[in-house]
């Protein structure tokens, strides 16, 4: 190593550090990278805590299908009972009208005067607690959600109760984080947690309410939030199917094997359900941007958007509500023809009115009515001008369904396994993930931004939805590190160290110095600024400079535990040590060498622009 002094005649001094004056201090006197290991411990915890969750979002779940039951038949059949019933079947006439408009009315009013988070249909609210407030979620919008929720759908909204679920399940996640004691981390896997445990309960799909939290919530894929999640959702399935059994949520009839021209119609197909996921995104945040310009307060937007719902719902009743029974009828091939094709579009009308005059409803239920109806009247159209596709129109809507999803919210594993966990049709598989890639591939092509992400970005907050591992991580700190490394002596005075930085030595202009003693040994870290602080005498030692036991890291020690490390002890620089001599200092981290370590991805990312192999002449180097 370089060095501005001769180690063998450097005196050693460590004033200030409780040790002995040639030893440096102990190893465990040093601040050491922080050990990850130690937290895999808290994924039981965590763990019972998210079952314990789970539970609560199940119950949850039963108790606002109840209530949303409840006030569907008081409002449209003026009685008490807590069995669903459709709005469809209603004999109010014109009356219908006023209907959703009331329940705008109490929406408006309880998001005024109970809490504005109530607004919107549950996940990107969620999404933007995770990102933006610790994922903490207030208390009364735990119980104000689903209650307006069951206003809004009971009353005739065109949503889902799914959503809201999802959302009430989340927020009583991030309420039990809250007050246990635990880490902002930790709190948005509870939130997660209770957020897979909701739609799991409405729709006993596990590992899709998994995935949903995967690809929308978590913004990571690790074992310690993997599991708490799984365990959630594993767990709320389980209660749903003690009460309701096991069957699935749409049940169909078997499907056959598709063939390969089957599976080229199905992709394209995905593909334009794709560009019509695009285009129902886009129109959902027009309209609420012409909400945006009305000259009346916010809080009287549900009421004048239930006007539509109201209007379209008299026309065609069968809009009205969350409408399980449009999808599981799309799926059946039951509703076809002029019948089906009046559905979706004022289905689309209805539901993008509502949901742009910031009602309380969810998006789930509606983009699966709209697309599987989609799938199913295209496909028909195109075997009628092309025989021998050989589409099925069940499998068809099974895929326009999926695919709508997947393409307004590009949730593409939740898309496809949702849809395959509410049949039970493993010969829909493939023509799902055809499909749903297709129009997810369009999607990218087409929108910036989500259904789910439009909103948050247009508030400053950015939703990455693609997720790598991390670089850092995957480098050693022995690879990165400086092996050239200019130490100062412990004994040494200000005065000859400050001479021979002006003379402007090999070293003298850098910003940090490990500091040994007479044995070689690693006892602090001086930076620049200590050495020529004018306060320091010149006839003091180098030694007397430290504040503080050295932050070091180890050479097997990955680029991110480094970069931790320098953010946890606020140093720019740390002394590299092996595990076997703790205090021998083999090299040295800045923070540019951290930032070097990256040329090799940017490199990777351009590697188009590099020449292009030669395979003829590969081949005959015999490389591989």
């Amino acid at each position: 190593m370089d060095t501005p002094h001769d180690s063998a005649t450097a005196a050693s001094t460590t004033e200030g550090l409780p040790v002995a004056p040639s030893l440096g201090p102990a190893i465990e006197q040093l601040h050491l990278p922080h050990a990850t290991e130690e937290n895999r411990a808290r994924i039981v915890y965590i763990s019972l805590l998210a079952i314990g969750a789970a539970i609560a979002a199940a119950i949850a779940a039963e108790v606002l299908v109840g209530v949303i039951a409840l006030v569907t038949n008081l409002a449209f059949y003026g009685r008490i009972s807590f069995t669903p019933v459709s709005p469809a079947h209603n004999q109010l006439g014109a009356g219908v009208i006023m209907v959703p408009v009331l329940g705008g009315i109490v929406v408006g009013l309880m998001a005024r005067y109970g809490s504005t988070a109530i607004r919107g249909h549950g996940i990107p609210e969620a999404m933007e607690r995770v990102l933006k407030n610790e994922s903490r979620i207030a208390p009364r919008v735990t119980l104000l959600k689903p209650l307006s929720a069951a206003v809004a759908i009971g009353s005739g909204g065109p949503f889902g109760a799914e959503g809201p679920i999802i959302a009430t399940g989340g927020a009583l996640g991030s309420l039990l984080g809250q007050v246990v004691r635990i880490t902002a981390d930790e709190r948005k896997i509870l939130l997660a947690a209770g957020a897979a445990a909701g739609m799991a309960a409405v729709f006993s799909t596990p590992v899709a309410a998994v995935l949903l939290a995967i690809e929308l919530l978590l913004f990571e894929y690790r074992a310690r939030s993997l599991v708490p999640v799984a365990l959630a959702s594993s767990a709320a399935t389980a209660i749903r199917m003690s009460l309701h059994g096991g069957a699935p949520v749409f049940p169909m009839a078997d499907i056959a094997q598709p063939d390969a021209m089957a599976i080229v119609s199905y992709i394209v197909l995905g593909g334009v359900i794709g560009l019509l996921a695009a285009g129902i995104t886009q129109a959902v945040y027009r309209l609420e941007d012409a909400f945006e310009r009305l000259p009346i307060h916010w809080m009287w937007w549900p009421a004048l958007g239930a006007v539509a719902v109201g209007v379209i719902g008299y026309v065609s009743p069968r809009t009205l509500g969350v409408g399980y029974d449009n999808i599981q009828d799309i799926l059946t091939g039951s509703l076809a023809g002029t019948v089906l094709l009046s559905l979706v579009l004022l289905k689309l009308i209805s539901w993008a009115v509502a949901l742009s005059s910031g009602t309380s409803g969810g998006t789930l239920a509606p983009l699966f009515t709209i697309g599987g109806g989609l799938g199913s009247l295209i496909a028909a159209g195109a075997m009628a001008l092309i025989p021998g596709l050989g589409m099925d129109l069940r499998v068809a809507g099974l895929v326009g369904m999926a695919a709508m999803f997947a393409g307004a919210s590009r949730a593409l594993l939740t898309s496809i396994v949702f849809a395959f966990e509410t049949t039970r049709q493993p010969m829909g598989l493939l023509p799902l993930l055809a499909g749903c890639s297709a129009a997810y591939l369009v999607s990218l092509l087409r929108m910036k931004h989500t259904i789910m992400t439009e909103r948050l970005a247009r508030r400053g907050t950015p939703v990455r939805t693609e997720y790598a591992a991390d670089y850092l991580d995957q480098l050693l700190v022995r690879d990165h590190a400086a092996r050239q490394v200019v130490t100062l002596g412990g004994q040494q005075t200000l005065a000859d160290v400050r001479r021979w930085m002006a003379d402007g030595a090999g070293g003298a202009s850098h910003q940090g110095f490990p500091v040994l003693d007479q044995a070689g040994g690693l006892i602090g870290v001086v930076t620049r600024r200590d050495l020529t602080d004018p306060k320091a005498e010149d006839a003091a030692t180098v030694g007397s400079l430290i504040k503080r036991p050295p932050v070091i890291i180890f050479d097997d020690n990955t680029l991110r535990q480094a970069a931790d490390h320098m953010v946890r002890a606020r140093v720019g620089r740390l002394p590299v040590v092996s595990r076997k001599t703790p205090r021998r200092v083999v090299g040295i981290l800045s923070r540019s060498d951290l930032l070097e370590a990256h040329e090799d991805r940017l490199d990777e990312a351009l590697s188009a622009q590099t020449p292009r192999l030669d395979i003829r002449a590969a081949w005959g180097r015999g490389e591989s």
